[in-house]
């Protein structure tokens, strides 16, 4: 029973090889990632080693390349373009060693070279005398595609190999291993471009290089990005230089691109040590690439060592672990920033990508899910990148079975219920609750910081303790704790109870401008907040102030005016605003203090700040100016109109002093203002 179960496991194994194989080679629309396809052809070697009387000439594992597509003419290769056998760690590259020594001891006193292994199509590229005459796809390693018209169009392709007149003519026959691939960035650049037009993005610079080939319209071809990179010789008239090092040198001397990652290694323990720095390395990458090549730099001794099955025995693939795999899409939950920021993420079927077991994902924002069709119980493919979180790159929606569903936007905060809000021209749905929960700890700190309601003693670490007991469920609980609530807390003793309180009872003191700050509605800052004093001298003035009204104000634009006016309106933020009044953090500006409006007081005029002010940060202080019309610069110059001076100034305030340029503080710069 149990054979035959190993039996159907074998048939099941190569039908699914032989599906993605058409897939990926001649659709070039594969439906499962490289490391989901290697699992499954380990396993079909597996089962073949444990029972080599199962063997068969049509097993997957004994064809050299894929299926050759009938859109295109074919061409015999003079030579077999084999693949490479797979390592997945240095531990497997130190057993392909050890085998290589046990057959022939010479293996022992070559060295080697290393190569990025670079994720795109592999082409072989005919020249006559010098002239390129034909291209052709890999194919099944012995067969490939005529592509030739769609090849012409790389411009790093030489269709002339130079001729140095003082050299050696081109041999009469050469025929160059390479592969054709899009860097990153002109990939990007082109889904840019493609979405800008209302057309469909790609998901990856791989299959969009094989698709962009493999075009029966050699105008479509030319429109991609695609490079070229060469890395091997399958034929020449003339004699090949005798290593691997040297091959490359000549490619290069004859107009072919080559890879400037290539280094040269002494043994097999500098290879290791090599291969361990990939892992980084790849993120400086400048295109995407799978893993490394190994090879042995004798190329006599390459060939003397054969094939096995349909992999040379003289050079190793170290693949990378994954990093983009497909999985399925089991649900998509919804996740309150700290700010207020509605965002999407995508709830998976565990998966190993780069080592780590993935479970959850982002989807960016709402507008992504729709512009790639992501549906709940989609087969979708997932990235992750170093240490950037994994992303859903899309759907694979040639599988798709009916039974997937498309996901519903929210319409209220799934952490409070309150309605959500987009503006228009944002991507991103907004809570813009004060009292909401999953934001509680943002907004705490936020008004608490120096910059607004500047609580001496209360830090991000008291703030959590408050609001995970409970203790403070909105902005406005602050100045109703008791010294017992605080005993409560780890860390706190009578005295550090009664410093905090008084720091919180000084805190109520706050001019006006602070407290609209420390509210936390979006889009004003310390130097909005400031702007908007100028025209409204208590919170009941501003709670009462329309959009059209707003708009007036220098620097307030229709979402910022909106935001302001909605913020305001929520019953909850009315509810915090009713609860700080009663608390006594109600300030109002008196008619002797009015300034005047905010407009161009500092027009023309040219600041630079140094040290630390003591009711501006450094960002709050330059948006202040700025508002004003006056300009920031990081340098002083005969130019520089004021240097602003803080606490432990820097150079800054010598070098205005040797060019005799004036230096104010805070209340001097307050002054140029106008009165307060």
């Amino acid at each position: 029973m149990e054979e035959t179960n190993l039996l159907q496991e074998l048939d099941d194994l190569r039908q699914q090889i032989h599906y993605h194989n058409y897939n990926y080679h001649v659709l070039d629309a594969p439906v499962i990632s490289d490391v989901e396809y290697d699992r499954l052809m380990a396993r079909l070697k597996e089962i073949e080693a444990a029972h080599p009387e199962w063997l068969t000439p049509d097993s997957p594992s004994q064809r050299v390349g894929s299926t050759i597509s009938e859109r295109f003419p074919k061409v015999q290769h003079p030579g077999a373009v084999l693949s490479l056998g797979n390592g997945f760690s240095t531990d497997d590259v130190r057993l392909w060693y050890e085998r290589l020594v046990r057959l022939d001891e010479r293996v022992e006193q070559t060295n080697f070279v290393v190569e990025p292994k670079i994720d795109g199509l592999t082409v072989v590229l005919h020249y006559q005398d010098g002239i390129f005459v034909q291209g052709a796809t890999r194919g099944n390693g012995i067969i490939g595609e005529d592509i030739t018209p769609n090849l012409r169009t790389i411009r790093a392709l030489p269709l002339r190999i130079p001729v140095d007149r003082h050299g050696p003519r081109p041999p009469h026959r050469l025929v160059v291993r390479g592969e054709a691939f899009m860097f990153i960035k002109d990939f990007e650049e082109l889904n840019q471009r493609l979405e800008k037009a209302g057309g469909r993005a790609y998901q990856n610079p791989r299959n969009t290089a094989a698709g962009s080939l493999r075009q029966l319209d050699p105008n479509l071809t030319s429109e991609r990005p695609l490079t070229l990179l060469t890395y091997a010789i399958v034929a020449s008239s003339d004699p090949l230089p005798p290593t691997q090092r040297a091959l490359l040198d000549f490619l290069k001397a004859s107009g072919f691109p080559i890879s400037s990652d290539v280094e040269t290694c002494q043994n097999i323990d500098a290879v290791i040590e090599v291969c361990e720095t990939w892992q980084d390395r790849r993120d400086r990458l400048a295109y995407e690439a799978d893993g490394v090549v190994i090879k042995i730099n004798n190329l006599d001794l390459q060939a003397d060592l054969g094939v096995v099955g349909k992999d040379p025995r003289g050079a190793i693939a170290l693949k990378f672990p994954a990093r983009e795999v497909t999985t399925q899409l089991k649900d998509i939950g919804v996740n309150v920033g700290r700010t207020g920021v509605l965002t999407p993420y995508a709830i998976l079927d565990p998966v190993l990508i780069s080592g780590v077991i993935v479970k959850q994902a982002t989807l960016h924002n709402f507008d992504y899910i729709d512009e790639k069709d992501i549906r709940i119980g989609d087969r979708v493919l997932v990235k992750r990148s170093g240490d950037v979180i994994p992303y859903v790159i899309g759907p694979i929606k040639e599988i798709r079975t009916g039974a997937e569903r498309k996901f519903e936007r929210p319409q209220v905060c799934p952490a409070c219920a309150q309605p959500v809000e987009q503006v228009v021209g944002e991507v991103y749905l907004f809570c813009v609750n004060a009292a909401c929960p999953a934001q509680l700890i943002r907004n705490l700190e936020h008004f608490v910081s120096r910059g607004a309601m500047e609580i001496d003693g209360l830090g991000i670490r008291i703030v959590e303790q408050l609001a995970a007991g409970s203790i403070v469920k909105d902005l406005a609980d602050l100045y109703t704790l008791q010294k017992d609530d605080l005993l409560k807390l780890e860390g706190f003793a009578v005295k550090k109870a009664d410093n905090l309180l008084k720091a919180i009872s000084a805190s109520k003191q706050r001019p006006l401008a602070r407290v609209i700050n420390a509210l936390g509605i979006r889009g004003v800052g310390e130097g909005m907040a400031q702007n908007l004093t100028a025209f409204y001298h208590d919170l009941d003035q501003l709670k009462r102030a329309p959009v059209n009204e707003l708009l007036l104000i220098e620097g307030i634009g229709p979402n910022i005016a909106e935001g302001i006016v909605d913020w305001f309106t929520r019953p909850a933020n009315q509810q915090v605003l009713e609860k700080l009044r009663a608390a006594g953090v109600w300030p109002v500006i008196a008619a002797a203090d009015q300034k005047q409006a905010a407009g161009d007081a500092l027009n023309g005029q040219t600041f630079v700040i140094t040290g630390t002010l003591p009711n501006y940060s450094r960002e709050g202080i330059k948006e202040f100016i700025q508002s004003y019309g006056g300009k920031i610069t990081d340098s002083v110059s005969k130019k520089t109109s004021y240097v602003v001076e803080g606490e432990a100034p820097g150079s800054k305030i010598d070098k205005a002093r040797e060019l005799g340029v004036p230096v104010l503080d805070e209340a001097g710069l307050l002054k140029l203002i106008g009165p307060k």
